[in-house]
Parts: structure tokens; sequence; C-alpha cells
């Protein structure tokens, strides 16, 4: 055993004593920041200008702050951007996370010198937890890769600006910095697919114990591996290969072809980084829910998925959820974020801990016939099939088609698979029976002759790569939708059917 996994285990040990303290009272660490947030904030322009200083308690907040989306953030932020102090947090930010907005086009997220120490703290922790859970402990000793956005920054009124992975990036710890890569120089490529072809050519014969990263651009980086090394798994190019931590998508639609690729089952972690703060991760590989960070500068909101779009949602704290309900989750950071929609929608799988697994986006569904089919419900009734008939996927998503030249409305799907089905008709009927089982409206809609069941449109190999190449999202944080309620997506796809 090596010096640092051998310091590690009582560092772990540490860790998860002080994690234990607030994870066994939950609900009290959500109030104590509440109220350190709003004596934080009662300065500020946002604070004055909703009272701050009478909020005594959450349903006092409620009054005062309402539930708004980056649209509705926005005039507050660009005062931020424009160079202005004290407007949504004490002073100026330390950086801003630039990410990409549908509706906002670029979207700047900021990042206060007390949000920034709790994203870097909670992928510790991450680490930790399976240390002193597992025992496992030499995969520090070898090298590990992050795939991440390039940590170039620019200025803008004096404040950083980059990805949030690229700022990730000058805040790794020193003990860290030797073991850690791509090189510098190789992270900074902006380039993605030049990227990974640096990275492969870094990293083949080099002792990888470590591999991080969002599950289909890792896959891409396997691929290239294997291609290089002609045709080797990757436990064969890496030997000591051992923890596979991932994030920003579900896995389980990767899991298959990544596995596969890997050639042996290894220990995986999975996080929820967010531009707007390091929301859970997984402490236990005993189960999948990700434990909730009640104590990392945040203050969160949940409001019934089914009450979203209401005028007056019900906005519940902490102490007031139930388990398997989906809610839209929203936001109160010590970044300044207010009454936030980050747009990701959540299910509680445990209150002792608090512990969810995400479900999807609130704006990815498809309801353009009052079906309301959501991320979680096609996600299960693909993979469940794929799985029983040993089909593997590589990538899908849904949109609705409303109008079709011929017969009743339907949901189409455009997958790219890595193995095919060698009945398709039968492997789509099979799909649609277990949706219908998992939405009852959807099974309304069937069985009524609204709509006719799904149809799979097969599309061709690297289709969704070389669509989000030419939409200039390859790489880095970019994902592509699961669920669409319109056909901006879907259209561009069709050049890709088989």
């Amino acid at each position: 055993m090596g010096l640092k996994s051998a310091l590690s285990k009582p560092f772990a040990a540490i860790a998860v004593w002080q994690i234990n303290k607030w994870k066994n009272n939950a609900v009290g660490a959500q109030n104590k920041i509440l109220k350190k947030l709003i004596e934080a904030a009662k300065e500020t322009a946002f604070g004055k200008d909703h009272s701050f200083t009478k909020i005594k308690n959450y349903t006092d907040f409620k009054k005062q702050v309402s539930v708004r989306d980056y649209e509705g953030l926005k005039p507050y932020i660009d005062r931020v951007v424009a160079g202005e102090e004290d407007v949504l947090w004490k002073g100026k930010p330390l950086y801003f996370a630039k990410t990409s907005g549908t509706t906002s086009g670029v979207k700047y997220i900021p990042l206060s010198k007390e949000s920034m120490p709790e994203h870097i703290k909670a992928a510790r922790n991450a680490i930790l937890t399976y240390i002193n859970e597992t025992g496992k402990a030499d995969f520090v000793n070898g090298k590990m890769i992050f795939l991440q956005g390039s940590p170039t920054l620019t200025l803008k009124h004096g404040i950083n600006v980059g990805r949030l992975s690229g700022i990730v990036a000058h805040h790794v710890p020193a003990y860290l910095q030797k073991n850690r890569l791509p090189s510098y120089e190789t992270n900074c490529i902006e380039d993605w697919e030049q990227k990974v072809d640096a990275i492969v050519d870094e990293t083949i014969k080099e002792d990888m114990t470590l591999i991080s990263g969002i599950p289909p651009w890792v896959q891409m980086y396997f691929d290239k591996l294997s291609e290089k090394s002609g045709g080797k798994k990757i436990a064969e190019i890496f030997k000591n290969f051992s923890l596979f931590i991932y994030g920003g998508v579900n896995f389980e639609p990767y899991r298959a072809k990544i596995e596969q690729s890997i050639g042996k089952k290894i220990d995986s972690i999975e996080t929820y980084p967010a531009s707007e703060g390091f929301i859970a991760y997984q402490d236990s590989q005993k189960d999948k829910g990700l434990l909730l960070l009640a104590n990392a500068g945040i203050f969160y909101e949940f409001i019934p998925t089914d009450e979203y779009y209401n005028e007056n949602p019900t906005r519940l704290s902490l102490g007031e959820i139930k388990l398997d309900t989906n809610y839209a989750l929203i936001l109160n950071t010590n970044a300044g974020l207010w009454g936030y929609s980050i747009g990701d929608t959540i299910k509680f799988v445990s209150k002792n801990p608090y512990k969810i697994i995400v479900t999807g986006r609130i704006k990815h569904f498809i309801s353009a016939f009052g079906e309301h089919v959501i991320g979680e419900e096609v996600e299960h009734a693909l993979l469940s099939v794929a799985n029983d008939e040993r089909i593997e996927i590589t990538e899908f998503t849904v949109a609705p088609q409303v109008s079709p030249k011929e017969g009743l409305p339907y949901h189409e799907w455009f997958i790219e698979f890595s193995t095919a089905p060698k009945d398709l008709i039968a492997f789509s009927k099979k799909v649609d029976e277990a949706l219908q089982k998992k939405n009852i409206y959807y099974f309304d809609l069937i069985e009524g002759s609204i709509l006719q069941p799904l149809i799979i449109r097969t599309l061709q190999k690297d289709a969704f790569v070389n669509y989000m190449k030419s939409e200039g999202k390859l790489g880095g944080q970019n994902k592509v939708p699961r669920l669409s309620n319109d056909r901006k997506l879907a259209d561009e796809l069709e050049k890709y059917i088989v």
C-alpha cells in the first residue's frame, strides 16, 4: 500500500464523521442554512427588494421570494455581469460559470468565495465516503483522469468566466495534481475530438486507476483507446482501473456499452454537480440513491411536478417531502440564486438519510396530447426491454409526431443501437407496452385510439455525435435531451435515419 492510500483511510474516516453530524439532522441543517443565507444577503439589492429583514422563517421566505428560472433572475444577473457589487450576494462573484441556455442564450451562473469550496469539498467527499465504506484506496496511488471542459478562463468586468468543469480544474488539491491527467495544455484544446485524441495519446501507456466524466464522452474516450490499442478492452489497457465516477446524465442507458468496453465490472460513484451547486452524490455502493447535501450552502425547495406550471404551486422544504413523488428542484444558494428553478426533477427514495434520484428535466417531457411522459418513464420502458433481450443502446431521444402523413399521431423514437434487435417491430411493441404500464395517460390515449403505438427510427452509427458536432455541442457538459415536446431535434435527426 502506498503512502497516499494509507493516509486516505483515516482522512476518509474523519470526513464521514463530519458528514454524519449533519446527515442525521438534515432538516435542522437546512433551517440553519436558510437563516444564514437571509442574514448574509439582507443588504444586497435583491435582499432589499424582497424585504429580507422581515423574513423570520420559511413561511415568510415564500411570501417574499417567488420561484423563477434564469430568465426571471436575469435582470439581477445582468447587473452582476456588468460589474455591480452587492446585487444578489455580497460583493462580486469569484467566477461566472458559463452555460448554454435554450431560451436565454449564454447563461452566467455566479460562483462566490463561499460556494466554490462546496463544489470541491463535495467532489472530495464522494471519493472519501467510498474509501471509508469499501476500504479500497489503492486507486489514489495511480493516475486519475477527469474528462472536462477547457480550464481557459476569460475576464468579464474583472471576473473570471469559464465552464464549471474548467473552473474546478483550477482548484484540484495539490496532493492530486501529480496524479492527474491530462496535461494542462491538452485540457485547453477546445475541439473535443482533437482533445480526446490527445488525451488518448497521453494516457494509453499510463497506470490509469480512476476515470471520471459524463458517460457518452467517456464512451468516446474508451472507443478511441480501444481503436488505438488494436481492439483491446479498457481493463486490458489499464489493468488497475478500478473506479468510475460519472454524472450529468442517467448512467443506465450507457451502462451496458460502457461495461462491455471496460471488459469487467468495476465500482462506480454517481454524482450530481451543477453550475448552480453540487447537489448530491452516491455515498454507498449498496444502493443507487444520492445523498442530498443538506449542509453545503444551498437551501432546497421542492414543487410537485404536476403543480409546477400552476400560478401558485405548492412549495415544500426538506422536512415536508414525500417519498416516490416527482419534484421540481428549487435552489437558494450562497452565490445569490434565489427561488431558482434549476430545471431538474428528482424523486426521494429515502428519508433516513435523505436520498434522491434524478428523474429528468422539467421542460423535457412529451405532453402533446396530455400524456406528460417524462424521462424516467421512457428510459425505464426502453431499458427494461433492451436488457431482457440483450440489446445495446448507444443513444436515443423521443419526440411527438403530431401530423403524420397517414394514420394516427404517435411518439417517434430515434435510437442509435450498438446491438440492434432482430425484429424491430416486435421490439417496438414491447417498449410501447412497457411505457403504457409506466404512464396511465399514455395507456388511455393508446386504448382510446388517440395515438397509435410508438414508432422507432434506427439511426446510423455516430448519428448523435455527428449531430452534436454540427450544433457545436460536442463534448464537455453538453447532453442530448431524452425528450422534446416539439420537432426541432427530431427534424435534424431525420437525415441520420438508416
